[in-house]
């Protein structure tokens, strides 16, 4: 009985404190929070201001300000993302255009070759060579008819102008006007001309 009796004392103080001091501070704090809104006071804001110079409480509020650099500093990152992810598509592009012209010098390389070992006169030589060369020139063209516009439109920017023209020339109306619509303009207008004075 007399354990029965400490005990309840020891609980008497706990509940005097909680329902004396605890309740009647936490209905103070909500009714003068209530009557300063209702007034205009910006009690939210003057408590995170106010929070944040104190050392402790100002590592777990965080301010409009700090929400607004945050939001920011994600913009930036999933941009950066973006742009990274766009250079490495444009770089694998690059690549594959390179191993195209590889591909495409190698084989006019051999063409010049198959046709150079003839041995003819220096009349038929020349004959030949001008041959040879106009048929290495069909044979290259028809790969840039079947080539995406804006490959062949790379390959040919590279290329000796003389060779890129004589290309154009064989190439059709509506394919050669795909490819100058790619090109970059000075050299489009360049190439233009030289198609149109040769």
């Amino acid at each position: 009985m007399k354990d029965n009796n400490k005990q309840q004392n020891k609980t008497n103080p706990i509940l005097w404190f909680f329902f004396a001091i605890v309740i009647p501070f936490i209905v103070a704090v909500t009714l003068t929070i209530i009557i300063f809104t209702v007034a205009g006071v910006d009690v939210i804001g003057w408590a995170k201001s106010t929070g944040n110079s104190i050392p402790v409480v100002s590592s777990m509020i965080t301010t409009d300000k700090e929400k607004n650099e945050q939001r920011e500093e994600q913009k930036t990152k999933n941009i950066i993302a973006t742009k990274d992810e766009k250079i490495s598509q444009l770089n694998q592009k690059v690549s594959n255009l390179e191993s195209t012209v590889g591909q495409l010098e190698q084989e006019i390389v051999k063409l010049e070759n198959s046709n150079s070992d003839e041995n003819k006169s220096e009349s038929e030589t020349s004959d030949d060579a001008a041959e040879s060369g106009e048929d290495s020139i069909k044979a290259i063209s028809s790969s840039f008819k079947e080539m995406d516009s804006e490959q062949a439109a790379l390959i040919i920017e590279n290329m000796e102008q003389d060779l890129a023209v004589g290309i154009l020339k064989k190439l059709p109306n509506d394919v050669r006007g795909r490819i100058f619509e790619e090109m970059e303009p000075d050299l489009a207008a360049e190439l233009t001309q030289l198609f149109v004075t040769n």
